[in-house]
């Protein structure tokens, strides 16, 4: 049997006056310190246990990361919009993370955050606590939500950690992924949220021990897309993104999902390849020689061609395809050497720049493997298309009346006309 990390219940010590909490609960009531490694990582036979009891949980049969994934937003997607009703969110600039509530080895609390690469954090910190309805000793368990870890700035140019919440998959063992999102979300606020946010009403002072704290993620109508560019991306106190558009009447899919659009400003759509560099071999030079160097060697310093590789899907040696090489100014290869970090076969997000060549933006440590090819495609497809703010902002108008034309319909059905 493999053993959790063991932690602590604190339902015996909420209920009561928050005063009595032993010294050595506060001295573990510390904030994360990274939204990159939130906890302790599960590894070996418990990764492997962990991942199978997800499973089982989703009553898939594949164990890995089982997040929908968006495809990017193209300009066919304008006219999507206006045949389904959709709501639309800002798209963090944090770290996707699916949250796991359930049970240690002693019945008590646990969570985990799971990564896009399913590696599993165990949160340590034994605060977090999402009570029941109706009773704020009891806590969720089999319960696994989707959302984004990010950093919000305060006033006092202090960090937060902050779990911003935009699905529910699983809540206490049961199944939501065939309702729709408004129901999911419902099921979600009515719960989960509602319970948790009164728990603070009641104990405010449990606020400074917690690891993080969690919110339900705003969503608009979909055709609000001035509200979103005039009032919520300016008021955010995290990085943004873009947009993400979510279709209200479909069911929550594994993998790639079609109904869910990602749309970013063109100059910002990227790609994340694997880096493959290839270093020249090159002739000693007359002082080299001197020196005693006679035969040809590698030359580290020079900028080296950089490949960027694209996943295929499969397993086999021809996993990868080359896509394109990757532009480095000397400039830049002197700034990557000096990092004194691995970088071959690294994930690096790119863009183009104007002068149509792939530029690097930063390492994707976060991920373990390129976009697959048929991202890329979808990625391409919307740096051609340049659906930039201004035509969302003018289909907008179209949107709202097939929305509303849709509602009326909807409403005459029922009153049976």
């Amino acid at each position: 049997m493999v053993s959790r990390p063991s932690s602590p219940t604190i339902r015996s010590v909420w209920p009561t006056n928050t005063r009595t909490r032993p010294a050595m609960d506060q001295s573990t009531g510390d904030q994360i310190a990274s939204i990159s490694e939130p906890g302790v990582r599960a590894e070996g036979q418990l990764l492997y246990t962990m991942r199978k009891e997800v499973a089982d949980l989703l009553g898939r049969h594949q164990t890995g990361f089982p997040g929908a994934q968006p495809v990017s937003f193209a300009r066919k997607h304008l006219d999507e919009l206006t045949k389904q009703d959709y709501y639309v969110c800002e798209k963090s600039d944090g770290i996707r993370y699916l949250l796991y509530s359930t049970e240690d080895e002693a019945g008590a609390e646990a969570h985990y955050l799971i990564d896009r690469k399913n590696d599993y954090w165990f949160i340590t910190n034994r605060n977090l606590h999402f009570p029941l309805e109706g009773d704020a000793s009891a806590f969720h368990s089999a319960t696994l939500i989707d959302g984004e870890l990010v950093w919000d700035s305060l006033p006092s140019g202090k960090k937060e950690p902050r779990f911003l919440v935009f699905d529910c998959l699983v809540m206490d063992g049961n199944k939501l992924m065939d309702r729709t999102l408004d129901k999911r979300l419902a099921y979600f606020r009515e719960r989960l949220y509602t319970p948790y946010k009164k728990l603070f009403k009641d104990f405010p002072d449990e606020l400074r021990f917690q690891p993080f704290f969690v919110e339900m993620k705003p969503f608009q109508l979909g055709y609000g897309i001035e509200m979103m560019f005039k009032q919520v991306l300016p008021g955010l106190k995290h990085g943004n993104d873009g947009l993400i558009f979510t279709c209200r009447n479909t069911a929550y899919k594994h993998g790639t999902d079609p109904h869910i659009l990602k749309w970013k400003p063109p100059e910002e759509n990227t790609i994340d390849f694997r880096i493959k560099l290839h270093f020249p071999l090159v002739e000693p030079d007359e002082e080299e020689r001197r020196e005693g160097v006679t035969e040809p060697f590698v030359d580290y310093d020079s900028v080296p061609r950089s490949e960027l590789l694209v996943f295929r899907g499969d397993s086999g040696p021809e996993r990868y395809e080359i896509f394109n090489d990757l532009y480095l100014t000397e400039d830049e290869w002197e700034t990557l050497k000096s990092l004194g970090d691995p970088l071959n076969d690294r994930i690096i997000e790119c863009n183009l720049d104007d002068q149509g060549r792939w530029r690097m933006i930063r390492f994707r440590d976060d991920k373990s493997e390129a976009n697959h090819k048929s991202t890329v495609t979808s990625v391409l497809e919307s740096i051609n298309d340049r659906v930039c703010d201004q035509d969302l902002l003018r289909a907008a108008p179209t949107i709202r009346d097939a929305w509303k034309a849709r509602q009326a319909a909807e409403q005459d059905a029922k009153r049976g006309r």
